[in-house]
């Protein structure tokens, strides 16, 4: 996190918050009470849930630590939403979110507005460093859970039966022409400098800035596509142990997959569920492969020839350049394909600002930002002389250096405003309901 803001900087941070709360409000416009309350899967969390949660991350962390005469909106809120703080306050099971059916909507919204007001007032008070730092480590915390909730949405409405779209009537990306074979950029390693460079927001486990040594390495210009990705499937790509590593093969196994997560049908006869709607696999084929695990990703890569990169080739190659892309603000929710240019579609939520009015062209840096979250062979630990955050936020990255592997680069539903070369996802090797792709590496 940065501790040192500039003149000014509290005029700029109120409107960042404004803006993050008020997109948070529009992602859930197109959502009846009722698709608010539906929790999918264990990973998965209400809308509703989301909503409360982010209000009291603010309330908790900045209002009642910040305040003192700040009287809570709820005295049951401050267990009932709390996520995994354990020395925070006591919480349910995340399993039983979909239960709260108490408190209703209306009262969740009511509680923001009240977190709201009172964070205005304190913006307004001339705070000093340690205020503006929390509250910039809030709305990063919010775009966090605005990227999960359309996550969510989607698993939810994917389970639905009658596979309702998030996006109602919206069309699929245009053709496009197939994009040729994977090309790989040479970079020639070296010691390099990993880590945040300082200047600006980050979280703690993006930090120190340290040293890596990388061997020379390629980097594929673009993300395997849903096509590219049939082929392995038709080779037999699940059905082939030496393709896997042990515990992939034991999930492939036990969960019964075949096809990435939202693919229905087999053969010629594929469809995709998407934020958008479903569409025919054909109208996809050279969109970027989403929803694969890690094991998928690794498997891909040897069946393919080559290798997943580790989080530090990726970050050395993507440091310094411009962060464009298809990300959440291009408004089109779903992975395009990868031409130099491409247009956001004109058409809105009924009632909702989140999509552009007109279209937006954007340029992409080789699809290096957004699209999907890209696997590497990276394991999520602390980097040398990693120190969490005090208090109870030090639970907030650094209690899950366990077990999980590094993702970069944002993905189709991420805040252009949230990502960064030195940004760190993480997620456990199984997890298939984010938006994770593929990006092949070489020596």
């Amino acid at each position: 996190m940065s501790t040192t803001f500039p003149a000014g900087a509290s005029t700029a941070l109120a409107e960042r918050f404004r803006g993050v709360r008020r997109r948070t409000l529009e992602l859930v416009q197109p959502l009846s009470p009722e698709d608010m309350m539906v929790q999918s899967c264990p990973e998965a969390s209400p809308a509703k849930w989301h909503l409360a949660h982010t209000a009291w991350f603010f309330e908790s962390f900045l209002l009642r630590e910040f305040q003192p005469a700040y009287q809570a909106f709820h005295s049951d809120f401050i267990w009932l939403f709390n996520s995994y703080y354990q020395t925070f306050a006591a919480f349910p099971e995340k399993r039983l979110r979909s239960s709260f059916s108490r408190p209703p909507l209306d009262k969740i919204l009511r509680y923001r507005t009240y977190v709201d007001e009172a964070l205005e007032k304190l913006l307004d008070s001339n705070p000093g460093p340690d205020v503006l730092a929390r509250v910039e480590l809030g709305a990063n915390h919010e775009e966090q859970h605005q990227e999960l909730l359309l996550t969510d949405i989607l698993h939810a409405f994917y389970t639905n039966p009658l596979r309702p779209a998030y996006l109602v009537d919206a069309p699929a990306p245009a053709p496009a022409e197939a994009p040729g074979p994977i090309q790989f950029l040479r970079f020639e390693g070296g010691m390099q400098q990993a880590g945040h460079a300082g200047g600006s927001f980050c979280f703690d486990n993006e930090l120190p800035r340290h040293r890596v040594w990388l061997e020379p390495y390629g980097l594929a210009e673009r993300l395997v596509t849903c096509g590219e990705y049939v082929q392995f499937i038709e080779d037999g790509g699940y059905r082939r142990p030496e393709l896997w590593l042990s515990d992939g093969w034991n999930a492939v196994q036990s969960h019964g997959w075949n096809a990435p997560l939202y693919w229905s049908g087999d053969d010629g006869d594929r469809t995709i569920f998407t934020l958008r709607g479903e569409f025919p696999l054909a109208a996809l084929e050279h969109v970027p492969v989403s929803h694969v695990s890690f094991y998928e990703a690794d498997a891909y890569a040897r069946w393919a020839g080559y290798r997943l990169p580790s989080e530090f080739e990726w970050e050395a190659a993507a440091e310094g350049r411009l962060i464009a892309g298809n990300l959440l603000d291009s408004g089109w929710l779903m992975p395009l394909p990868a031409s130099e240019m491409a247009e956001a579609p004109p058409r809105v939520p009924q009632g909702a600002t989140l999509l552009p009015e007109t279209p937006v062209a954007f340029k992409r840096p080789w699809q290096l930002f957004g699209d999907c979250w890209q696997w590497t062979a990276s394991a999520y630990l602390p980097y040398p002389g990693f120190r969490p955050l005090p208090g109870s936020l030090g639970e907030y990255n650094g209690k899950f250096m366990s077990g999980q592997m590094v993702l970069r680069g944002g993905s189709c539903i991420t805040p252009t405003a949230h990502i960064r070369s030195s940004y760190r996802n993480f997620f456990a090797p199984d997890a298939r309901w984010q938006f994770s792709g593929i990006r092949l590496a070489s020596w």
